[in-house]
């Protein structure tokens, strides 16, 4: 029934406009139905991003200075002649407060640590890098089933390039077959 009231209405009706200080007239096109005062109608501020900056994915000096403490007390692990397993001591040395140390990490992702092999002097360059690698990949392997990120790792093998001992004894080699792990050189502050 509606449809026939407008069937013979083809005829379009043009608006003159409107006077320029006067508002223009309401129609079905810019009608809003929002009831809310002027005051309510403003639409709300945009909110405020937090502001990321490259040195917020970094700790302050005190949160360094705990890592590094931390870092201390997880002593270097040390290793059996020409072996990259970790021993059970080692384990001990790199569980001690690695931990709170994954926990302090897990804030700041960008936040690297370096994990150190290190060999003795016996046998070539070449291999006792290989096996300071495979060193450092073990202690890797540790730290990350902690929960350390994986991508907050990296490992270097100094082979036995770096020695803490340079007596030619097996109590000074063992000192040598080690793993060191350290922050890495890109930390800010």
């Amino acid at each position: 029934m509606a449809a026939s009231m407008f069937i013979g209405c083809d005829k379009k009706v043009a608006l003159a406009p409107p006077p320029p200080h006067v508002a223009p007239p309401v129609t079905a096109s810019n009608q809003t139905t929002d009831t809310r005062s002027l005051t309510d109608r403003t639409p709300p501020p945009a909110p405020i991003a937090p502001r990321q900056t490259e040195a917020s994915n970094f700790p302050d000096k005190a949160t360094r200075d705990r890592i590094d403490t931390l870092l201390g007390r997880i002593s270097d692990a040390y290793f059996d002649y020409d072996k990259h397993t970790l021993r059970p001591d080692a384990v001990q040395a790199l569980q001690a407060d690695s931990t709170e140390l994954r926990d302090i990490l897990k804030n700041y992702p960008e936040y690297k640590l370096v994990i150190e092999g290190h060999a003795d002097e016996r046998g070539s360059d070449e291999y006792n890098i290989g096996l300071g690698d495979a060193r450092a990949k073990s202690a890797k392997d540790f730290l990350v089933q902690v929960g350390i990120p994986s991508q907050q790792l990296s490992i270097v093998s100094y082979g036995k390039e770096k020695p803490t001992c340079t007596e030619h004894d097996e109590t000074c080699w063992q000192k040598n077959r080690r793993i060191h792990i350290v922050a890495a050189a890109n930390r800010q502050g």
